[in-house]
């Protein structure tokens, strides 16, 4: 333990959402248990430290490893959804149950491993010296496709002309204490972003930097659908942006509009020929394309606004082990 620490060593959680993981599971456990023992051994975590399976109601065998792995280990332990709810729901899940289980801290990281473990130990010396959340950040996108890599820079460049705090490069691979997660309680919408949420509460926080692995079994959860929706529901739960853009979007068209009626004027009484329908049509065209836009916009938040009245359970556990 680090001479500079100030905390004791705190009995940790790691929370690991699963959807579908039956072939990367039994690897992840037995690296997630062999990181625990390590931790242990150093000091830097309390011996009744464990790890928390979220199986995000997985249809294969997922569920099933999780309880033989715990009738093994009891440092295993899981919570299984009714139906799936989505990954940000399932890292949620774990956090509040870590949270009820008595956890220090915690560490949310996803089933396949990407995100380099070893850089855990750095993660706890952070929090042992009072910082509440250490985000891990990617040093490099090198494993990526030229099209993942540029999509996710022009995102990040996105949000942050949208004013929507972020840590690029960041996942939800951070390691977050007791002291948030209770803060955490105070958060109750439905449209959960946790990416945006962080960086928002104002604990004192820091990175450590990681290269992220190449995926070794399994397929990703997260095809160009999936993020795409990611991406747009980071956006909108962050935001107003987008309904500012209809307003100046609609501004526009009425710019357009009337520079349109100002010269069919003039060319009216100079005695010029109207050349007919088309152009009439064309701006009707536009104008009710840029209505239908800005209605779509305002939309998705009428739609957001009708699921927080609602007060709907984000998820339904059926177990936990």
């Amino acid at each position: 333990m680090s001479d500079a620490a100030i905390r004791p060593a705190p009995r940790l959680v790691f929370v690991i959402p699963c959807y579908n993981e039956e072939e990367t599971l039994p690897a992840t456990m037995d690296a997630i248990a062999a990181l625990l023992a390590s931790c242990k051994s150093q000091g830097l975590i309390r011996e009744d430290s464990f790890a928390c399976y979220v199986d995000d109601g997985s249809q294969d065998a997922t569920w099933e490893l999780i309880r033989q792995r715990h009738e093994q280990d009891r440092a295993c332990r899981g919570i299984k959804f009714a139906a799936n709810a989505g990954h940000q729901n399932a890292v949620w899940a774990g956090m509040a149950t870590a949270r009820r289980w008595g956890a220090d801290c915690i560490i949310s990281l996803d089933a396949d491993l990407q995100d380099d473990i070893s850089v855990v130990p750095e993660m706890l010396r952070e929090y042992l010296r009072g910082i509440d959340i250490v985000y891990g950040v990617r040093s490099s996108r090198e494993t990526d496709t030229a099209f993942k890599r540029d999509t996710a820079q022009l995102f990040y460049k996105l949000m942050a002309r949208l004013n929507v705090a972020m840590i690029p490069d960041h996942a939800d691979y951070r390691l977050v204490s007791r002291p948030v997660l209770k803060a955490l309680r105070g958060f109750q919408e439905e449209s959960l972003f946790l990416r945006g949420l962080f960086p928002v509460l104002g604990f004192r926080t820091s990175k450590v930097y990681y290269k992220r692995q190449e995926r070794k079994t399994g397929k990703s959860k997260y095809p160009l659908r999936k993020m795409i929706s990611f991406a747009w529901l980071g956006i909108t739960s962050c935001s107003a942006a987008p309904l500012r853009l209809a307003g100046v979007l609609s501004f526009i068209c009425m710019l357009i509009a009337l520079i349109a009626f100002i010269v069919s004027l003039f060319k009216y009484f100079s005695g010029a020929v109207v050349p007919g329908w088309t152009s009439l049509v064309i701006i009707i065209l536009f104008l009710g394309a840029a209505q239908l836009f800005c209605l779509a916009i305002m939309g998705e938040y009428i739609a957001k606004i009708f699921t927080e009245v609602r007060h709907r359970p984000r998820y339904i556990i059926e177990k936990t082990i």
